[in-house]
């Protein structure tokens, strides 16, 4: 039996993922505190020309990486003053701020459209593993940066339910007013979460840019974002279920290239819908079971918090 179509599905649905994974897993803390930060589109796409144009600058890849997470890190700051300290609503203050992130990034990226850089972060097989069919090519011969990546969703699963600052972070998502009633800073946890979902986006956008498709064009994360978003959602705010989903959303990306690379007559155009396709039938499923989400999701998902004492 020939492996190899498999295997090159498997692999590419593993690259797919892992920008998903990296945004998701931010979004995910983010509103594990309480926080809906729809901005996470903008935030990947500042990240994808920061990271992109840093790189072409200095020639080195792991600094345009930096960079990008830097981008996603002050829009996200961004975010937080106005809606954390100066309360305007989260869902219009996130949606203005991928509107923002769409059209500064085409701005900033002008001079880059379309030119490809001449170094990346290469693959990095685990010897002996990485033979193994199938899974050994799409697990164990991954970039530094998909390894880091699994590797950060053992360590956010063992902060959120196994230290004390993660138990704090639920309290604050569930209740603020109770959190800040036995003295923890409300305003504070919230600031830190946002952050770092906006790195996490940051640096799940230069990873389009740098690592996986190697140039910068205009929307070039064309709507992962808000496939990212879904994912909380899909996953229930569990990394664990999170890493599934952003797979299985990986192989039905990966699909569309594999079709089109063994000549399936499929319309190209349906093709790129697959992925968008996948969000709204699994937002409807869930949608199906209400009860599910309200128990799952942080009680205070979207509601503003001022401390009045």
């Amino acid at each position: 039996m020939n492996l190899g179509p498999i295997t090159a599905l498997t692999a590419s649905a593993v690259v797919a993922a892992i920008p998903l994974m990296l945004a998701g897993l931010g979004e995910l803390i983010t509103e594990k505190s309480g926080v809906l930060n729809l901005g996470v589109e903008g935030m990947m796409l500042m990240g994808a020309v920061t990271g992109y144009a840093i790189t072409t600058i200095t020639g080195n890849p792991w600094i345009g990486l930096v960079a990008g997470a830097g981008a996603g890190l002050l829009m996200s700051a961004l975010f937080g003053v106005l809606t954390l300290t100066l309360l305007a609503n989260q869902v219009a203050t996130g949606l203005s701020l991928t509107i923002f992130g769409i059209g500064l990034s085409a701005y900033v990226g002008k001079p880059y459209t379309s030119a490809s850089i001449p170094i990346s972060i290469g693959a990095m097989p685990i010897p002996g593993l990485s033979r193994i069919p199938v899974l050994g090519p799409a697990v164990f011969s991954l970039t530094p940066v998909d390894y880091l990546t699994f590797l950060l969703f053992i360590v956010v699963g063992w902060f959120l339910y196994r230290t004390r600052a993660g138990l704090v972070l639920r309290a604050v998502g569930e209740s603020p007013a109770v959190a800040h009633s036995v003295g923890h800073p409300v305003v504070a946890v919230r600031y830190g979460a946002t952050l770092f979902g906006g790195l996490m986006s940051g640096l799940a956008g230069a990873y389009y840019s740098i690592i996986n498709l190697h140039t910068w064009q205009e929307n070039i994360t064309a709507g992962r974002g808000w496939i990212a978003l879904a994912l909380v959602v899909f996953a229930t705010w569990r990394p664990g279920r999170l890493i599934i989903g952003a797979l299985l959303f990986g192989v039905v990306m990966a699909l569309q290239f594999y079709a089109q690379g063994i000549g399936i007559a499929i319309p190209t155009q349906w093709l790129a819908m697959l992925p968008y396709l996948a969000t709204v039938v699994v937002l409807v499923i869930i949608s199906r079971n209400p009860t599910t989400i309200k128990l799952n999701s942080p009680a205070s998902l979207g509601k503003p918090f001022f401390a009045s004492n």
